[in-house]
C-alpha cells in the first residue's frame, strides 16, 4: 500500500518557547508540554514547562511546582496516560545527567523519581518511547562515550530493568530513532562516529534482539531525525545526513524527506508528500517530536529544531500520514 502525508503549519498565539533545539515535546489530551533545549549551542534556555493548546493554538507556562527540573539540553520526554516523563540531558557545565522526572498534568507536580545510582547511567541525545506502561530509553551519549543499552522504567512498580546487550552487531549511538510498536522496540540508525542506516528490533517478551535486512526505498543514513511509532509503522522525518565538521557547534546537512518502516514486512516505503506550499517544515534535525492526534487524525508534531544555517527554529507542524 502507498502511503501519502500531509504537513499542516500551525499558528502559534501568545508567547512561546521560542527557536530552540535539542528540546523534546509530548502530547496529553489536545496540549502538548515542551521542555528543555538550547538557542545558542549547548546553552540550556530554560526549565519552564511550556503548554501548546493544539485546538485554540495558544502557549502558557505550566503553573508547576514541586521537584522542578534545572535546565538541560538533549533531554528526552514521554508520556503515559496524563502523566509526563522527562530523562537524562546535559547542563550548563555539559554534564551528562540521569534523573527521571515525572509531571502530573492534573496538578502541576513535577516528582523526582530516581537519580545516581539507580536506573541507567548518565546520558544526553538519546531516545525515549512509551507503551501503556513502560517508559524505555536507549543509547545516547554517556560519561565515557556512546552507549547502546536499553532500559524500561515500569510506572506500576516503579522500578528500573536493564535488559540484554544488543550486541557488536549494534554499535552504540546518539541521536538514533525508538518507537514502541506491536509489542517490541525498534531501534532505528542514529550516529556513532558516521551516520547509520542500520534497524534493530528487540522482543521484550523473548529477551531477543534481532538486526534486520530491511528492503524497499530505503532512507540514507542519519541520525537526529524525528520518530513516531504509528500502527504498524515507525515513521521518520528529516536529520541529519552529513555531520559539520564543528561537531554540535555546526550545523551539518539536513534532510528533508518521510519514510515509513512497515514493522510485519521489514520493508521502508519514501512517503509521498502532498503539503501544500509553505506547510512543509522543509530540512531540519535535533527537533521536539510526539506522535498525537490532532482533530481525530494520529500523526507526527514536530517542533523547532536547527537548520541548515545553523539557525534554531520556532515554528511547529503537524504530518498526518494516510495509514
Amino acid at each position: 500500500m502507498a502511503i501519502d502525508g500531509r504537513w499542516v503549519k500551525l499558528a502559534q498565539k501568545g508567547t512561546g518557547p521560542g527557536a530552540r533545539s535539542s528540546h523534546a515535546i509530548t502530547v496529553v489530551g489536545h496540549k502538548a508540554y515542551a521542555f528543555g533545549g538550547e538557542f545558542t549551542p549547548r546553552v540550556p534556555v530554560d526549565n519552564k514547562l511550556h503548554v501548546f493548546d493544539l485546538e485554540d493554538h495558544t502557549w502558557s507556562v505550566a503553573d508547576a511546582v514541586g521537584d522542578i527540573p534545572p535546565p538541560r539540553v538533549g533531554i528526552t520526554m514521554a508520556a503515559i496516560g496524563t502523566t509526563i516523563y522527562i530523562f537524562g540531558g546535559r547542563d550548563l557545565e555539559h554534564k551528562e545527567l540521569n534523573e527521571l522526572y515525572s509531571f502530573d498534568t492534573c496538578t502541576d507536580v513535577w516528582t523526582l523519581l530516581s537519580s545516581d545510582e539507580a536506573g541507567p547511567p548518565h546520558r544526553s541525545y538519546h531516545s525515549m518511547a512509551a507503551d501503556e506502561r513502560r517508559l524505555y530509553i536507549f543509547g545516547g551519549c554517556g560519561n565515557a562515550g556512546r552507549l547502546n543499552d536499553l532500559w524500561a522504567y515500569d510506572i506500576i512498580d516503579r522500578r528500573w530493568i536493564q535488559f540484554p546487550s544488543p550486541g557488536e552487531s549494534c554499535h552504540p549511538r546518539g541521536g538514533p530513532g525508538l518507537a514502541a510498536t506491536g509489542g517490541k522496540i525498534w531501534v532505528v540508525y542514529g550516529f556513532s562516529g558516521v551516520e547509520l542506516d542500520d534497524v534493530h528490533c528487540f522482543d521484550p517478551i523473548s529477551q531477543k534482539w534481532t538486526l534486520f535486512d530491511t528492503t524497499g526505498d530505503k532512507p540514507s543514513p542519519r541520525s537526529v531525525f524525528s520518530t513516531a511509532g504509528i500502527g504498524k509503522y515507525v515513521i521518520i522525518y528529516g536529520g541529519e545526513i552529513d555531520p559539520s565538521d564543528q561537531g554540535h557547534l555546526g550545523a551539518g546537512k539536513f534532510s528533508a524527506e518521510l519514510f515509513a518502516l512497515d514493522t510485519e514486512t521489514n520493508a521502508w516505503q519514501k512517503l509521498k508528500d502532498f503539503s501544500d506550499a509553505g506547510e512543509h517544515p522543509g530540512p531540519r534535525g535535533w527537533c521536539a517530536f510526539s506522535s498525537g492526534k490532532m482533530e481525530g487524525k494520529e500523526g507526527l508534531f514536530v517542533y523547532g529544531g536547527n537548520s541548515p544555517t545553523n539557525d534554531r527554529l520556532d515554528d511547529i507542524f503537524f504530518l498526518t500520514p494516510s495509514l
